[in-house]
């Protein structure tokens, strides 16, 4: 009788083991709370985003979804705490075409294996840019602009919310599409450089039309043209600069979500499409679409190829300007 014992005890641990094997691959994602994080400061456009988004998921989900601000570093301190995380789906990060795509090629050393850290889920919604000139510059036009910005190289000023942004990026292919020279002037972020475009202190400035609709509507900003190949459906009296000027011309900002690489593909699909069900929400559209975004689900596929599409792309535009970051 003793020596059926320990085999008894051995088939009693098997089948624990087992069951509980069964309830984990069964068990229904999520049930507890979910955390996105944000790399950039509470107001901005990524962060508005996140948190309505995040607020559609939680009643989803029945869960709670916390949206959390790790900034610093050009979205790579937040960037790098999700890469480090869990690969389970409890942990999730909303990025934006900086953070995913332009900072491999603008930084030398990042703190994470960029090509490695991420498992993209979908993106949520391209943010166009406004080109903005001060109220008083005498263009009413991007074509009146190219003229006045030929006639005096290296006269026409532009602000940036800082050196290697997708601002500053879109300003650089904006100069090279039309053949004129610009004279850069970085600032520590949209709001300083917003500033002092309306005082007049610089000339132009490219901001996304969720930073820029309430400054045009109010006139101490005038907008000339959006950056997208399509009208904003925020600003649709301003026509595209691809149609007033410069034929194929196209940048803009985006807002997308990823994992931790690792994450499950079953886990992943069902956050896309669980995320597309809420940005294809009728009040989240609207939402979206009064804030200046253009809401824009993808499969997990699509996302990766749109990451590593304007990741070359932009890398070229870096490399061609000579953009550096000390």
């Amino acid at each position: 009788m003793r020596k059926f014992i320990p085999l008894f005890m051995v088939a009693c641990i098997a089948i624990s083991n087992a069951s509980s094997w069964a309830q984990g691959a069964g068990e229904v994602f999520p049930n507890r709370p979910v955390t996105i994080v944000v790399p950039f400061p509470p107001g901005g456009g990524t962060d508005a985003g996140a948190r309505l988004i995040a607020q559609k998921l939680s009643v989803k989900w029945g869960q709670s979804v916390v949206v959390e601000n790790k900034a610093g570093a050009s979205g790579m301190l937040g960037s790098e705490y999700v890469s480090r995380a869990k690969p389970d789906g409890y942990t999730l990060l909303i990025g934006n075409v900086g953070t995913l795509s332009i900072n491999p090629s603008l930084y030398k050393k990042m703190p994470y294996d960029w090509e490695k850290a991420f498992s993209p889920i979908s993106m949520i919604a391209e943010l166009p840019y406004v080109l903005l000139v001060t109220p008083s510059f005498p263009a009413n036009s991007t074509k009146e602009l190219i003229a006045i910005a030929k006639a005096k190289p290296g006269k026409v000023s532009y602000a940036s919310s800082g050196s290697g942004g997708g601002p500053h990026i879109a300003a650089e292919m904006f100069e090279k599409a039309a053949g004129i020279q610009l004279l850069h002037v970085p600032y520590k972020g949209g709001g300083p450089a917003a500033a002092d475009v309306m005082a007049g202190h610089v000339d132009m400035y490219f901001a996304t039309v969720l930073e820029s609709i309430g400054s045009v509507k109010t006139g101490k900003l005038r907008g000339l043209a959006v950056s997208s190949l399509t009208k904003s459906p925020a600003l649709p009296e301003l026509p595209t600069i691809a149609e007033a000027a410069l034929p194929g011309f196209d940048t803009s900002s985006w807002i997308g979500m990823v994992a931790p690489s690792g994450t499950s593909n079953a886990i992943a699909d069902q956050i896309s499409a669980d995320l597309k069900t809420v940005i294809n929400d009728p009040e989240v559209k609207k939402t979206l679409i009064q804030q200046g975004a253009t809401p824009l689900a993808m499969t997990p596929a699509a996302f990766k190829a749109r990451i590593e599409s304007d990741r070359v792309r932009y890398a070229k535009v870096i490399k061609e300007a000579n953009i550096q970051i000390e």
